[in-house]
Parts: C-alpha cells; sequence; structure tokens
C-alpha cells in the first residue's frame, strides 16, 4: 500500500469519526472533503465531452437523408456528474450519481419505472468508452467510469439484478449507496476499486 493510499485512509478515517451520526447524503461534498489536502479532486459538472457529439462525421448521403436546422449545432454531448482526478498522475475517473425511486416495502412494482439506470449504461459503448479513456488518461481494459446508485433503486430486487446483470465482470464500476446516511461503505468502495485506477 503506497503512501498515497495510506494518507487518504487516514483522512477517511478522521472524516468517519468526525461525521459519525452526520446525515452525510450529498456525494460531492463527502469527497471534497476527503479530498482536501491531498493530490485528489472532485470537479462538479465537468464540461470536456459538452461538445462530443457536434464533431461527429457523417457521410454525405447521412447528411442528405437527416434534418439540417438553419443554425449549426454547436453544443451536443455527454455530461458526467463528476469527475476525479488524480493531479499528479493526469487521471481521471467520470462519475454518475443515480437517485432514482424504486420499488421497496410498503411500495408497488410500479415505483420502480424510472429508466435513470438505463441511461447510464451510455458509457458502455465503445465510441464514448474510447473519448473518456482518452481523455482521463485510463487504459484498456479498465473502465472510465463509476456509477453510484442511490435512493430506493439500491434496494427495488428488479433494479439490482438489472444493474448486477449489465456490470457483470465490472462490478467494481457500480456501488449501490444503500445507507447514505453513512459515507464510509462509499469510501472503502472507492479505495478498493476506484482509486487504484487513478494511481
Amino acid at each position: 500500500m503506497g503512501s498515497v493510499d495510506n494518507r487518504l485512509r487516514r483522512k477517511w478515517q478522521h472524516y468517519s469519526g468526525q461525521n459519525a451520526g452526520a446525515a452525510e447524503r450529498d456525494f460531492f461534498k463527502a469527497f471534497q472533503e476527503l479530498f482536501k489536502d491531498t493530490e485528489f479532486e472532485i470537479r462538479d459538472k465537468p464540461k470536456e465531452f459538452n461538445k462530443i457529439y457536434v464533431d461527429v462525421k457523417l457521410t454525405d448521403k447521412v447528411r442528405a437523408e437527416i434534418y439540417t436546422p438553419p443554425e449549426p449545432v454547436t453544443r451536443h454531448g455527454v455530461f458526467p456528474d463528476y469527475a476525479i482526478d488524480n493531479t499528479v498522475t493526469g487521471k481521471t475517473i467520470y462519475v454518475e450519481v443515480k437517485r432514482q425511486d424504486g420499488w421497496i416495502e410498503g411500495g408497488r412494482r410500479s415505483d420502480g419505472r424510472g429508466n435513470a439506470h438505463e441511461r447510464s449504461c451510455k458509457f458502455f459503448t465503445p465510441g464514448l468508452l474510447k473519448l473518456l479513456r482518452k481523455k482521463g488518461n485510463i487504459t484498456e481494459p479498465n473502465l472510465p467510469f463509476w456509477t453510484v446508485f442511490q435512493g430506493d433503486i439500491a434496494r427495488d430486487p428488479c433494479r439490482v439484478r438489472e444493474v448486477t446483470c449489465w456490470y457483470e465482470g465490472v462490478e467494481g464500476h457500480f456501488f449501490f449507496w444503500r445507507d447514505s446516511n453513512e459515507p464510509d461503505s462509499l469510501f472503502e468502495h472507492f479505495f478498493q476499486y476506484i482509486e487504484p485506477l487513478l494511481t
């Protein structure tokens, strides 16, 4: 275990001790506090992919078959919720936090009808994987993203099975944050699976 890892773990233990019992529901604030005075930082709403679709090349035939607006499209892209950067290694992991209703005690199965979890799968597509890996300096076969599911979806028996199936073989890249009153399990997952990709 490297000195960087030791220092972050000490900060985590200190943070955890100071905030035991506090309602820590905010992913961003939890990591902001953890990363204070380290080489890691978390950015809210990273903008580096906000125009990636603008420059997608289409053939003349395709362009002739689709609508061409009078004014060119100048902003069309992907907007991850967060980016976690290692400012020393120059590596970045992009983060999606999906909060969604779900089917839990006292509810109906239809309570889990949202599709935020399905939208998170766009990061598995070959084109986006290539772009995120390149920008984040993350090499294959590692994935350049981490998805955290929060809220009732993290306990919905149908949605949990769907996500578990979709991420089979890359389980370190998703996390069900079932008790957002405590960040310990979230930090532990980060240390085990995500932090090694950034160092």
